[in-house]
């Protein structure tokens, strides 16, 4: 009994190799050899030297070698060129070939198939090769030479997938980085203008009272404050307005009643409940409250055109929570919606550098975006 806890364990490592490349390179080599197999009675009669079994067995070594292809491609295909010349064998050479395609491109494939072809020409004038593979130089080649390009072929083209794929997925992590870095600059500048304008108002408010307090003990102390509230201003404009392009500030809860009302006349109409304890948020939640809605409200109106949306932004205690759902459609929209596919990232950019969390998709027959945001409420 002691045991069986292990076997979950085991089942998850069993799985995770399955799914490996050295799997598959087994698997590959594994299907050689089946293939190879086939003409193991052959290979008996025609070589007196092996019997079945040690024609097996040097067929199996010779599979072997292509869990080798990834790292060493130029081993399988070596050990292909001496069963050719050895036991007459073609089939191992296509594997070998591919594996050259596919894993060294198409220069490196292109040189092995000629050395390939030499090598077999070289093998059909030696005086004993058998006459099967062909009576003239033209039969021979027609059969030995569209066997290597094939295989080659084949493996380029798979190299050139693989090349492509990496591209678009370089492409997507570029995207969502740059998604991630203007959200992070719209937040700089929302930064800036909310709370640049409070550190004004503080620098005007100490130097006023400065004044007030001439011949006081504490107008250093006033002056000092008006002091550091421009310099901590200064500093405000060097890091963040230097660094993006003059935008306007994010509006607040009061624009979500015009997000709306666009919603509205695009055709998905909102049912917009806002919470009056989050009248009391901050500028800078706000904004980012009015930054999640608009994103979610946006994706409706391309994935779910016409369907009402449900907007909840509630507060329990010290925590801020907004809710959008909106029903899925029975069949998708009759033209493909144009995306970036980076929103829901600037939505959990926004959301996370405040130190709230974000999740999003399919709840049962609709789709549910929920944010939590810590209020900034001093008290609960």
């Amino acid at each position: 009994m002691s045991r069986l806890p292990a076997f979950p364990a085991l089942r998850a490592r069993v799985d995770r190799w399955a799914g490996s490349p050295r799997a598959l390179d087994v698997v590959t080599a594994v299907s050689a050899f089946a293939l190879m197999s086939l003409d193991v009675p052959g290979l008996a009669r025609a070589d007196n030297s092996l019997t079945g079994a040690t024609a097996s067995l040097v067929l199996a070594a010779g599979a072997a070698t292509l869990v080798l292809r990834r790292r060493l491609p130029w081993v399988p295909f070596l050990v292909a060129l001496a069963l050719m010349g050895w036991l007459h064998e073609l089939t191992m050479i296509q594997f070998a070939l591919y594996s050259l395609g596919r894993f060294r491109g198409r220069r490196v494939a292109v040189v092995a198939t000629v050395l390939y072809v030499g090598v077999a020409y070289a093998l059909f004038l030696t005086p004993g090769w058998p006459a099967r593979h062909g009576e003239t130089v033209s039969e021979f080649l027609s059969l030995v030479v569209p066997i290597g390009v094939l295989a080659a072929g084949v493996g380029i083209a798979a190299y050139r997938q693989d090349l492509v794929r990496a591209l678009e997925s370089q492409r997507a992590e570029a995207a969502a980085r740059q998604a991630v870095q203007e959200e992070r600059i719209s937040v700089g500048r929302d930064v800036h203008d909310l709370v640049g304008r409070e550190l004004t108002v503080l620098a005007v408010r100490a130097e006023v009272l400065s004044v007030r307090a001439r011949g006081a003990a504490y107008q250093k102390d006033f002056e000092e404050l008006a002091d550091t509230a421009r310099r901590a201003h200064h500093m405000l404009n060097e890091t963040i307005v230097r660094r993006a392009d003059g935008g306007a500030a994010t509006p607040g809860l009061e624009g979500l009643a015009v997000l709306a009302e666009e919603s509205e006349r695009m055709g998905s109409p909102v049912d917009l409940t806002v919470a009056d304890e989050a009248k009391a948020l901050s500028p800078l939640r706000q904004a980012a409250v009015h930054r999640v809605v608009q994103e979610c409200l946006t994706n409706a109106a391309k994935h779910a055109p016409g369907l009402p949306v449900t907007v909840t932004i509630s507060v329990s205690g010290r925590d801020l929570r907004v809710d959008v759902r909106n029903p899925l459609p029975e069949t998708p929209p009759d033209r493909v919606p144009v995306s970036t596919g980076t929103g829901l990232f600037s939505m959990e950019e926004r959301v996370t550098s405040m130190g709230g969390s974000l999740t999003a998709g399919q709840d049962g027959t609709a789709y549910a975006v929920t944010a939590l945001l810590p209020t900034g409420f001093t008290r609960a």
